[in-house]
């Protein structure tokens, strides 16, 4: 009688432990699509910013300015293309991972979890990288630099800064998710 009770306390804890195994899944797996889906709209929205604009330049006081067509790209800034390639590869390494993890279901060895927990990490330290590097190049877009006698670049491409600009918050967040995810990693390693 006795061992009845405790076998039957034990099938209510296994089946409470299976549906906090299946919760915290479906948190890692909604987190990843979150971070799949932020990776992949950085890359898109700094990727696509352009902006095309005549300048007129003043070579000689005397001589009138000349008219100049220029354009303002991601893809003409290291640290923007850093950035972009920094969220491509994180967008690429969460579907991958997001397969993986769906296709080990319930066998999901020790090393697997490993191997996941370090690329997350990477994946935290790329994109806080990425955001760092365009965050001070669109910094000195905003407001120049007198010192080296940069000029503020947003007051003539201001359409391209403000196309270019909301990619780095959503870059930060998805190196929080990826934050995050580190955090459920190392709590699922025994």
């Amino acid at each position: 009688m006795e061992n009845e009770g405790k076998n039957n306390m034990n099938g209510m804890e296994m089946e409470k432990g299976k549906r906090e195994s299946r919760s915290r899944k479906g948190v890692e797996l909604t987190m990843r699509v979150l971070a799949l889906v932020l990776t992949m709209a950085a890359a898109t929205v700094l990727g696509v910013a352009k902006q095309t604009k005549v300048v007129s330049i003043k070579l000689i006081p005397a001589l009138p300015p000349l008219d100049i067509t220029t354009t303002a790209k991601a893809s003409y800034l290291s640290a923007f293309v850093y950035n972009i390639s920094a969220n491509a590869i994180a967008c690429g390494y969460t579907a991958i991972s997001i397969a993986i993890l769906m296709i080990s279901r319930g066998r999901r060895s020790k090393k697997l979890l490993m191997a996941v927990l370090l690329g997350d990490l990477v994946m935290v330290a790329l994109l806080f990288s990425g955001t760092g590097a365009a965050s001070a190049i669109g910094l000195m877009g905003l407001q120049g630099n007198k010192h080296v006698m940069w000029n503020k670049v947003c007051g003539v491409f201001g359409k391209f800064c403000h196309r270019a600009a909301p990619s780095l918050p959503l870059t930060f967040l998805a190196a929080v998710v990826f934050m995050f995810l580190v955090v459920l990693d190392a709590i699922k390693l025994p």
